[in-house]
Formats: C-alpha cells, sequence, structure tokens
C-alpha cells in the first residue's frame, strides 16, 4: 500500500520517458504500481478506482479522451473536458501521478497499427459502435506499454469492454494484472458515468429505470426461467418509459454469449438512449 499522503495536486507527466522513469524509481524501492486508465471528466465512481489503486501501491490516473473509439456521429468534439479540475479531484484523493499524453505522442505521424480483438467485440455495442473496441483495445495496450504497471483497473460499467481489455492482455502475453471493480451508483441506482452530466433533469429522473429493468431481468433470469420473455418484458418497459434501447441481452459472464436460460455466471447488459444520452449498465446473475 502507498504510504504517500495525499497532495493538492498529482505530479502531472506527459513524457513517455518520464513516466517510465518514475514508475521505474517506485518499483525499485519496493512499490506496486496501479494504474487507472479514463478519458476524464472525473467522477466519484473514477475516484472509488483510485482508491482501489492506493490499496495497491502508487496510484497513477492516465487523461486522454482517445479519438480512435469514436465514431463519426459521436460525441469526440463535446465530450467534457476538464484537466484542472480533474486533476484538483485527483489531488484531493491521493493519486500520484497523472499520465496526460498529447494526441500526438500517442498516435504519431505514420501511426499504423490496431489492435483486433474478434468474438467479444462483435455483439453489443460492437454492434452499434464500429471501429469502437479497435480502438479501445489499442489506447489500452499503449497506456499499458507506456505506464507499465503492475496493475490496470478498470469499471465494470463498461463490462464489454473489460472483457475485450482482459482478452487483448492475455492473449498478447502483457505482464500486468487487470481487475474489475464494482459499479458505483447514484443513491437512486444510476450507475455513475461521465455522460450523465449531459441528461437533461426530466431525463436523469428517469435514467434510474434502466437499472431497476436490469435486476428484475436478472432476477427473474436466476429462476431458470427462458431469458427471452423477460428480455422482452424488460424492452417494453423501458420504451414504456421513453427510452430508444439499442439492446438488452443476457450473456455468459466470461464469452458475452447470449444466453437461452442462466446455468452459471451471467450478465444482463444493457444500452439505451434517453434523448441524446447514450447510457450502458449492466448486472450480474
Amino acid at each position: 500500500m502507498s504510504s504517500a499522503q495525499p497532495s493538492p495536486s498529482p505530479q502531472r507527466i506527459s513524457d513517455i520517458a518520464e513516466m517510465r522513469t518514475q514508475v521505474a524509481a517506485w518499483r525499485a524501492s519496493g512499490e506496486r504500481v496501479a494504474l487507472v486508465p479514463t478519458m476524464g471528466a472525473l467522477h466519484e465512481g473514477h475516484l472509488a478506482l483510485v482508491a482501489e489503486a492506493r490499496r495497491i501501491g502508487r496510484a497513477v490516473v492516465s487523461i486522454f479522451v482517445n479519438p480512435t473509439q469514436f465514431g463519426p456521429n459521436e460525441d469526440f468534439a463535446r465530450y467534457p473536458r476538464d484537466v484542472e479540475s480533474d486533476l484538483r479531484r485527483l489531488g484531493a484523493a491521493g493519486t500520484d501521478a497523472a499520465w496526460t499524453p498529447e494526441v500526438a505522442t500517442m498516435y504519431p505521424p505514420g501511426f499504423a497499427t490496431r489492435i483486433e480483438v474478434s468474438g467479444l467485440t462483435e455483439g453489443l455495442c460492437g454492434a452499434f459502435r464500429p471501429g469502437h473496441f479497435s480502438g479501445v483495445a489499442t489506447v489500452v495496450t499503449k497506456l499499458l506499454g507506456q505506464v507499465r504497471p503492475d496493475v490496470a483497473l478498470f469499471g465494470e460499467k463498461d463490462y464489454q469492454q473489460l472483457q475485450v481489455v482482459r482478452r487483448a492482455v492475455e492473449d498478447l502475453d502483457l505482464a500486468v494484472e487487470i481487475r474489475g471493480v464494482p459499479t458505483l451508483r447514484e443513491a437512486d441506482g444510476l450507475a455513475r458515468s461521465s455522460r450523465n452530466r449531459y441528461l437533461e433533469p426530466a431525463e436523469r429522473a428517469l435514467a434510474p429505470n434502466l437499472h431497476a429493468v436490469l435486476s428484475a431481468v436478472a432476477a427473474a433470469c436466476r429462476t431458470g426461467a427462458a431469458t427471452a420473455p423477460a428480455i422482452a418484458e424488460g424492452i417494453a418497459t423501458l420504451e414504456e418509459a421513453g427510452f430508444q434501447v439499442q439492446y438488452l441481452a443476457v450473456c455468459d459472464a466470461a464469452t458475452l454469449a447470449p444466453l437461452e436460460r442462466v446455468a452459471g455466471p451471467a450478465r444482463v447488459l444493457a444500452a439505451a438512449y434517453l434523448g441524446r444520452t447514450r447510457l450502458i449498465d449492466n448486472v450480474a446473475v
């Protein structure tokens, strides 16, 4: 566990060589290093990951809005950015270093490599966001190579992303542990997300229905009943509440293959729009 005390702001590093030198120094003194990859716009869910990182050792948080995981009609341009505010929050949380590379550092001229993970990426969000998970797998692989942490922490809210990263790390023999951290929720059940700030007040009041429906579907599936009726009822309930549902599915927890009945670890996952805001969530079965 890190012995460092919380500071007004973490050490901010934007140079790869400097980042690696700092991590090597920590490791030489016998400390472990945990990385929390983010795109900024930090909220309490991110800070829960930082707290877990501090329990492991030195906490490094990356802030990089990755252009390669946004589609042409998605919200890259309007994605919330406030690095100075993020740094203040990270300092208060006791973060040891903030890794803030520029786009030119991450994708220099001539960059020509992408990581593709098949199977896991072909359904759920992958069906609606072509190229998204290739962008995620590529940037995470680069972040792991730049920081060289012992552990990297990801929230379970982005469950498909977590499974894709685990697969890439295992397949590429990367020497890092990928650890999922349970989703942090508001008091009414809504999963904490940077995109929640897009919600209009009336939409914010409706948003907790997503978690409520997923929980109801999970409860129905735990009985061993067929998943299809519970899924159909869940979709109907969400649409009646004003959601535009992209998918609601019951999947194997490891492979994300759709399940007709639950006989082992599984997840209920969904993505739906409220107005212009795309919300995702999942619950364990």
